[in-house]
């Protein structure tokens, strides 16, 4: 493909107009979406409005007058149709390892008689070592397998399964309903973290009978940096279920001060404490930008600017080796070079970023609100530059950042 048709398929791009909701930098093609959500353009704005008016002219009377104390239930209603929910199944709260405890915990003692954690050996990191405290203060325990041993593994001991639905090293997607079966089928519950997939690919929660979920606001949500996490409950569930930190916000009646604890009806018996409303103002605008957007539509585009970038990558820079799997995946991808890290620091310097994975990888995710196919084709010219010339190999981009 030349870089005519690539600016040919921009133009023809049903979600290209959502691009003009975002504030990017000139002459940066941002492929760390996934990391790090791009500033959306009402963001500044909306939390100015938060800070200087609601908070600034209206005081403690804005809890009231502006709704405050529901933001966390109206948020969780706006991210509730991009990953298949109900309305009043989901709830924006604390952080995603938060979250994760919260129902973690609370699925272990919906199955009393049964012990076990079950994941996978390669989960991400963070959701592992909740488990593994979890466990560690409890008579659970957290076993873990290698993905394609995941259905075989549940067995009559098995609570919860606890899996991330989208890889984050290799972009490979589970068949959610599928595993969500085995899991039920067994008597356990299913537990998925989306935070790769939210916002990006196209999920659907109560089509696959997933039980419970985690996700992040500040990847493809656009929230903002450590924007507040989600957490989903099927209504079916919702009442059966008690969350371990039994805040005064998850109270039934939370301004009746009453001294013993009584948990609300629903998803609110999740909440904890009082909610960070500043940020939430961040990730109300991050979620704006979905605003008319299909999630087949952008899981489509998520698709083809993939596609593309393998195609490209494999034409013109045969050094690199696909580690991503050709099939199911999610909105980013990992290939493998032995210098993958001074590349990766050359090619942002260039004005391409992406990021470094251990031990060998380079990934770039794939935003389809806001990129495009023709930066898609500028990232490859400039990364088969790079590669040819060797333009890489420099003392400077072998340096190691605190965050790589």
């Amino acid at each position: 493909m030349e870089l005519h048709e690539a600016l040919a398929l921009d133009a023809a791009d049903p979600l290209a107009q959502c691009r003009a909701r975002f504030v990017l930098p000139e002459g940066v093609i941002y492929l760390d979406g996934n990391s790090l959500g791009a500033l959306p353009r009402a963001t500044a704005a909306t939390v100015a409005a938060r800070v200087e008016h609601e908070w600034g002219d209206d005081l403690i009377a804005s809890w009231n007058k502006h709704d405050w104390i529901g933001l966390a239930q109206r948020l969780g209603e706006r991210i509730a149709p991009l990953i298949g929910a109900r309305s009043g199944e989901v709830l924006v709260s604390d952080s995603t390892s938060i979250n994760l405890f919260k129902l973690l915990a609370a699925a272990l003692a919906a199955r009393p008689g049964r012990t076990t954690i079950l994941s996978e050996t390669g989960n991400f990191p963070s959701d592992l070592y909740i488990a593994q405290g979890l466990a560690g203060r409890t008579s659970a325990r957290l076993r873990t397998v290698e993905a394609d041993a995941i259905e075989a593994a549940i067995d009559a001991d098995t609570a919860v399964v606890m899996l991330t639905e989208v890889d984050y090293r290799s972009a490979r997607r589970h068949d959610m309903a599928r595993i969500a079966a085995a899991a039920h089928d067994a008597g356990a519950l299913m537990l998925w973290d989306l935070s790769h997939s939210a916002g990006a690919v196209a999920v659907d929660l109560n089509a696959a009978k997933v039980d419970l979920a985690v996700g992040c606001g500040y990847k493809y949500l656009n929230g903002g940096p450590g924007a507040p996490a989600f957490l989903f409950v099927a209504e079916a569930l919702q009442d059966q279920l008690e969350s371990p930190l039994s805040g005064w916000l998850g109270h039934d009646d939370p301004f009746a001060f009453a001294p013993d604890y009584r948990p609300a009806p629903g998803v609110a018996r999740f909440q904890v404490g009082t909610p960070s409303i500043l940020a939430m103002a961040a990730l109300e605008a991050g979620l704006a930008t979905f605003a008319g957007v299909s999630m087949a539509e952008l899981e489509t585009k998520s698709r083809r600017l993939s596609d593309l970038f393998i195609a490209l990558a494999e034409a013109r820079c045969p050094e690199l080796k696909l580690a991503s799997p050709l099939g199911s995946r999610g909105s980013h991808l990992v290939f493998a070079h032995r210098n993958a890290y001074p590349l990766m620091q050359a090619l942002i310097e260039r004005g391409v970023i992406g990021d470094y994975r251990e031990p060998d990888l380079v990934r770039f995710g794939f935003a389809p609100l806001y990129n495009g196919f023709a930066e898609v084709w500028r990232a490859v010219d400039i990364m088969a530059e790079l590669l040819a010339t060797r333009g890489y190999d420099q003392p400077r981009f072998r340096q190691r950042s605190r965050v790589t």
